[in-house]
């Protein structure tokens, strides 16, 4: 069976999306709305920086199609400011409160600060900790993070090593789990930039590779820039077969 197949854009909630994506009079209470006549996944972007309410949680939840999947970004302050250490607290209360989206919660994706080396006793830790019934994936920035030793941790527990381009540079294009997760930031510079059709075209070709062994994909574009995000991804979803 063809592994699940999700394009869609980190956030929606963007002013400068309005006259290139959303309609010029469009109020905010409805993007949401709008963009789920449109995607079948987004990344929820702001639990980076502050928990949702449970009452937030619970309304996006009840506003999604059925099969409508949420991703969302775990807390800066597990990885930037705790750096995965004595984790259970925050993790316990991160959980409970993403928890409200119930069986539209998708992946979660932990972003680890660019300046941070690699921990690898931290992360094998944090992985434990982690409740099993979800779905996890990790985007690296610092370098020292692409090893072997890491691979093999994130395997242990099927936790997805997220593949990222930003401004030209790319992750590894590494597999640590039955599924991934990728996260496109921008083609010139961080979150700027309109991917080019040559370069879409060669990310569909990997997703139909991916689609045939794993059980599922994930994507997020993340350049906001004039809108460029929802174009990019409706161009992907149509370049790999799916309804627009």
């Amino acid at each position: 069976m063809p592994g699940d197949v999700r394009i869609g854009t980190s956030g929606w909630h963007y002013k400068h999306w309005k006259g290139n994506f959303y309609p010029e009079d469009l109020p905010a209470s409805k993007m949401l709305e709008f963009y789920m006549q449109r995607f079948d996944t987004v990344e929820i972007n702001n639990s980076f920086y502050k928990l949702p309410s449970k009452d937030a949680l619970a309304a996006w939840r009840d506003a999604a199609p059925r099969e409508f999947l949420f991703a969302a970004k775990g807390s800066r302050f597990l990885t930037h400011m705790k750096k995965l250490k004595d984790p259970e607290a925050g993790v316990a209360r991160f959980m409970e409160h993403i928890e409200v989206l119930g069986s539209k919660l998708g992946p979660i994706l932990f972003q680890l600060p660019p300046f941070w080396t690699a921990n690898v006793e931290r992360l094998d830790h944090f992985l434990h900790v982690l409740p099993r019934r979800r779905r996890y994936g990790f985007e690296f920035r610092n370098l020292t993070w692409h090893t072997q030793e890491v691979y093999d941790v994130l395997r242990r527990y099927n936790a997805a090593f997220c593949i990222w381009e930003l401004a030209g540079q790319r992750s590894p294009i590494e597999l640590t789990a039955d599924w991934t997760y990728v996260r496109l930031h921008g083609p010139e510079g961080p979150y700027q930039g309109s991917y080019h059709h040559d370069a879409l075209v060669q990310w569909a070709g990997q997703i139909r590779k991916w689609k045939r062994r794993l059980r599922a994909v994930y994507i997020y574009f993340d350049n906001d820039q004039e809108g460029f995000a929802p174009r990019n991804a409706s161009e992907l979803r149509q370049l790999v077969g799916q309804r627009v």
